[in-house]
């Protein structure tokens, strides 16, 4: 049987990248996703390329409270048997501290920080207020961990362990709170971190196979699946061993 056979999921920042492979792979596994972003080209991109039963698109700019409000609204109504919540919105500027403008910062903390903070809230209403089980994956990085060539990313990715660990304690017993933390992952993004940072990670690897975004769509199905019924709290590294703790 498919491992989210009868699961209904929204996953955050889903046009793309990895939030994109999340949508697809959670598709294969017969999960209803709606997937959002703030960008309603590519939601309709793939959405064409997706079964139309399976998949309901929702443009939302996860930092504007007042639209993340609405569509819980929207989702208490129309699915009010929800699931699960990956939080995967993200952008990554890849600057030294140092030549970062106020409005920069502003902007890599609510869409990385108070993204997920709203969304949690929100998601996590429904589920305690029904008393119903449910899962939420956070994506966080390596960066979070293990600090950050550019350092307002890697402190908004550090934010997010802390918020993971600590919704796992307020959203118990209904529902399961963990984080994902992938090391340097073969998307677009990639293109904008420096080369001797990526030359940095390479070295450290055990693994030399590269870190795809399939690899890290596989570790969100097992998290939202009943198979990882135990794990709350918990932070997974993808990083080809990268780093060991």
């Amino acid at each position: 049987m498919p491992l989210l056979e009868g699961k209904t999921v929204i996953i955050t920042g889903a046009a793309s990248g990895i939030g994109e492979e999340i949508t697809r792979q959670c598709i294969k596994e017969n999960a209803q996703v709606i997937a959002c972003d703030v960008n309603y080209e590519k939601l309709t991109e793939l959405a064409a390329s997706l079964p139309k039963s399976m998949l309901n698109i929702y443009q939302l700019d996860v930092t504007r409270y007042q639209d993340v409000m609405k569509f819980f609204t929207y989702i208490e109504e129309k699915y009010p048997d929800i699931d699960g919540l990956v939080n995967n919105a993200g952008i990554y500027l890849g600057k030294n501290i140092l030549d970062y403008e106020t409005e920069e910062i502003d902007n890599v903390l609510d869409v990385n920080v108070k993204g997920f903070i709203y969304c949690s809230k929100f998601f996590g209403r429904i589920l305690i207020t029904r008393k119903r089980e449910g899962v939420i994956i956070n994506m966080s990085s390596v960066s979070g961990l293990e600090g950050s060539s550019d350092a307002v990313y890697g402190l908004s990715k550090a934010a997010i362990v802390g918020l993971t660990k600590s919704c796992a304690v307020n959203f118990s017993p209904y529902i399961r709170v963990n984080a994902v933390t992938p090391t340097l992952v073969d998307t677009s993004m990639m293109n904008t971190v420096p080369d001797w940072r990526k030359a940095e990670y390479r070295e450290h690897e055990l693994i030399k196979k590269p870190v795809l975004p399939i690899d890290i769509a596989n570790t969100v199905i097992f998290l939202l699946s009943e198979k990882a019924r135990n794990y709350t709290g918990a932070t997974f590294d993808i990083n080809n061993g990268c780093y060991l703790r």
